[in-house]
C-alpha cells in the first residue's frame, strides 16, 4: 500500500529503478575494466552528490540538515554505496555483470530475514517456498564448474552476496531513520558522503588514480551514463520510493534487473549464458515472485 505521493512520480521511480539499474551492472563492467574500483565510485558518487546539491539550490530548496541526519546519511551512503555498490564493484571484475545482477536479485530474501530478525515479521508459507527456492537458484548459480575452477570467482560471488545484505539492511535503515525529508536532498547528501569516504578508500587501498582523458571511449561514456542515470536519477528515485512505498515493494526491481543485465552483457559484452545460468534465474525469480505476490506479515 502507498503511504503517500503522486501516483506518476512513483511509477516513474519504478521504472529507473527497474530498467536503468538493470543497465548499470554493464555499464560498472566496463568501467572497471580500466578504473580501480573504489576510484570509479568516488568519482561516480562524489561528482553525483555534488550535482544534485546543486541543483536542489538552484531550485531554492533547503540545504540545511541537523547532527543526527548527517550521521543517518552517512550510515545509509556506507551501507547502500560504500560496500553495497563500491565493494560489488570491485567484485565485478571477477564475476560476469549477469552473473552478478542475478546475485543481486536475492535482495527480497535478506531483507524478509531481515524483517524477521529486526522486526518479528512473522514469515508466511508461501515466503518460505520463496526462500526455499531462492537457496536453490544460488545453488544452482554458484555450482557451475566454470566458476568452481576459479578461485577469483567463487571470492566474488561470496562478496557480492555482503553486498546485497549490506543494501538490504540499507534499505530498512533507511525506511525507518529520520533523513532530509527532502528526497532530492537525502540522496545528495547520502552520495557526497559515501564519494568522500569511497575516496579515502580508494588512497588507503593505493589505487592508481587515471585522468579522464586517459579513459578509453566506452569507459567514458559509461561514467556519464552511470553519474546522470545510475546515480542521479536512478537512486534520487530510490530513495523517494523508500519513503512512499514499503521496502519490500522497492525489492521488486529484482524482477527486472538480472534480465536487462544478463541481456546486455550477453549481448554487448558476449558473456556466456548457459543453461543452467537461465535455469537458476527463472527459479531465483519465481522464488521473488513468492515473496512478493501477498502480504506477508499482519
Amino acid at each position: 500500500m502507498t503511504k503517500s505521493g503522486n501516483t506518476t512520480l512513483i511509477v516513474l521511480a519504478f521504472f529507473a529503478i527497474y530498467v536503468i539499474w538493470g543497465s548499470t551492472y554493464l555499464l560498472n563492467k566496463i568501467a572497471v575494466a580500466e578504473i580501480p574500483p573504489m576510484f570509479l565510485a568516488s568519482i561516480r558518487f562524489t561528482i553525483a552528490g555534488i550535482l544534485i546539491l546543486i541543483m536542489a539550490k538552484i531550485l531554492k530548496q533547503n540545504l540545511s540538515i541537523s547532527k543526527k541526519q548527517l550521521a543517518n546519511s552517512i550510515i545509509a551512503g556506507f551501507l547502500f554505496l560504500v560496500y553495497g555498490n563500491g565493494v560489488f564493484v570491485w567484485a565485478l571484475k571477477y564475476v560476469d555483470s549477469g552473473f552478478a545482477a542475478l546475485e543481486a536479485s536475492t535482495q527480497p530474501l535478506f531483507i524478509l530475514i531481515l524483517m524477521r530478525i529486526i522486526d518479528g515479521h512473522k514469515i508466511q508459507p508461501k515466503s518460505l517456498l520463496g526462500i526455499l527456492l531462492g537457496i536453490i537458484g544460488i545453488y544452482l548459480l554458484v555450482s557451475q564448474e566454470q566458476i568452481l575452477i576459479h578461485k577469483e570467482s567463487i571470492n566474488g560471488i561470496l562478496i557480492i552476496l555482503t553486498c546485497v545484505l549490506s543494501w538490504s539492511f540499507g534499505s530498512l535503515f533507511v525506511s525507518k531513520v529520520d533523513l532530509p525529508s527532502n528526497f532530492f536532498i537525502s540522496a545528495g547528501y547520502q552520495m557526497l558522503t559515501a564519494g568522500i569516504i569511497l575516496c579515502l578508500a580508494s588512497l588507503v587501498l593505493g589505487e592508481t588514480w587515471l585522468a579522464p582523458q586517459f579513459w578509453s571511449s566506452p569507459v567514458q561514456i559509461s561514467m556519464i551514463l552511470l553519474i546522470v542515470f545510475g546515480s542521479i536519477v536512478a537512486f534520487t528515485s530510490f530513495n523517494y520510493l523508500l519513503k512512499v512505498v514499503s521496502p519490500e515493494k522497492v525489492a521488486t526491481s529484482a524482477y527486472v534487473n538480472p534480465i536487462i543485465a544478463l541481456l546486455l552483457g550477453w549481448f554487448i559484452l558476449k558473456e556466456q549464458l548457459t543453461l543452467q545460468s537461465i535455469l537458476a534465474a527463472i527459479i531465483l525469480l519465481t522464488g521473488v515472485y513468492f515473496i512478493n505476490t501477498r502480504k506477508r506479515y499482519p
